[in-house]
């Protein structure tokens, strides 16, 4: 089947910025795809790498688009680079991926703002009802940090589980000592402590596992449909958080993820409604075994229109089914 392509790119500003251990992000950037077959039936996708994480890029996805012409078939997903893994997943999903949904609702973690602002911000989602929280650490100094988490702890209700996500920020030894810290506190896993990018991080990461109690979990390690299928063949037995949005092959990934029961994290990866329609479709048609989402993102951009649906501390299919691709694609004008 042929179908019409056209794309159109945006650049959104966030409401705040939002601190990594790489810095500030200000916006989002990334690439809406518009197919539309024969019968006039159009489809959408987002394309929205993330910086500092992996080749692809907005400007490599625009040009692919640009050299593909305004016709193309299912055939030009095997013709991308195995690079483009966003867009490739952008026009598989517009031309027409169907997933058969598992669950009605799903939980979802809120995400914390880093250093001693979690404090004000961290109560208030508690009384709201949330009991899984994402804390993002290697912001500020470790013995710090600790201190601040201890408070957290003591600050939310019995029951209430942490995810410390550190973006690859530590080195060996402070991962170490902050996994030796979490052994005796409710900490659900520890994300990425050391950075995909550091001499032997792949050993590091599985001694951490090995020599740990407190699970760590994958994230800027599994960049792409490679990374993952490289940790699958290596039989890792933490978690995996997977950013749909960034696959080229989800069908392909999750199925392989589901055989080896893998613990499996669906999360954000900032991405505008368009992108979280199609990433959130993954997380509810999952076959394993289901934990918290990494999706209590938004309101993240200065125009709400763009926004996913609304942090809330459990996440039903039907709000997922009102977002409209078509009235993103207009707005994004």
């Amino acid at each position: 089947m042929e179908f019409r392509l056209a794309y159109r790119r945006y650049r959104l500003p966030f409401l705040a910025p939002v601190r990594t251990a790489h810095g500030a992000w200000t916006e989002r950037e990334g690439l809406y795809v518009r197919v539309e077959g024969p019968d006039g039936t159009a489809g959408f996708g987002e394309a929205s790498p993330l910086p500092n994480s992996g080749d692809e890029t907005v400007d490599g996805d625009e040009a692919l688009c640009r050299s593909l012409g305004d016709r193309i078939d299912a055939s030009v997903l095997g013709r991308l680079p195995a690079g483009a893994g966003a867009l490739k997943g952008a026009l598989r999903g517009a031309m027409g991926d169907p997933k058969a949904p598992r669950h009605q609702s799903l939980g979802v973690a809120a995400l914390l703002p880093a250093g001693r602002a979690v404090l004000l911000e961290a109560p208030p989602r508690a009384e709201a009802g949330f009991r899984v929280f994402k804390w993002k650490v290697g912001v500020g100094a470790a013995d710090d940090e600790m201190a601040i988490f201890d408070d957290l702890i003591a600050a939310l209700p019995s029951g209430s589980r942490f995810r410390l996500d550190a973006n690859g920020a530590w080195n060996l030894k402070t991962a170490g000592k902050w996994l030796g810290r979490c052994a005796d506190r409710p900490v659900e896993f520890v994300e990425q402590p050391v950075s995909p990018d550091s001499r032997g991080a792949d050993d590091q990461l599985r001694g951490l596992s090995a020599d740990y109690p407190v699970a760590v979990a994958l994230d800027e390690s599994i960049a792409n449909d490679r990374d993952i299928g490289r940790w699958i063949d290596a039989g890792w037995a933490g978690y995996f958080v997977i950013k749909p949005a960034l696959l080229g092959d989800a069908p392909g990934i999750l199925g392989r993820l589901a055989a080896m029961k893998a613990r499996v994290v669906f999360s954000s990866s900032l991405e505008t409604a368009i992108g979280a329609r199609a990433a959130l479709g993954e997380a509810f048609a999952w076959a394993g075994e289901a934990h918290a989402l990494g999706f209590g993102v938004w309101p993240l951009f200065s125009n709400p229109v763009f926004d996913g649906p609304s942090a809330v501390p459990f996440l039903r299919l039907d709000d997922v089914a009102k977002i409209e691709p078509e009235a993103l694609w207009t707005a994004a004008i």
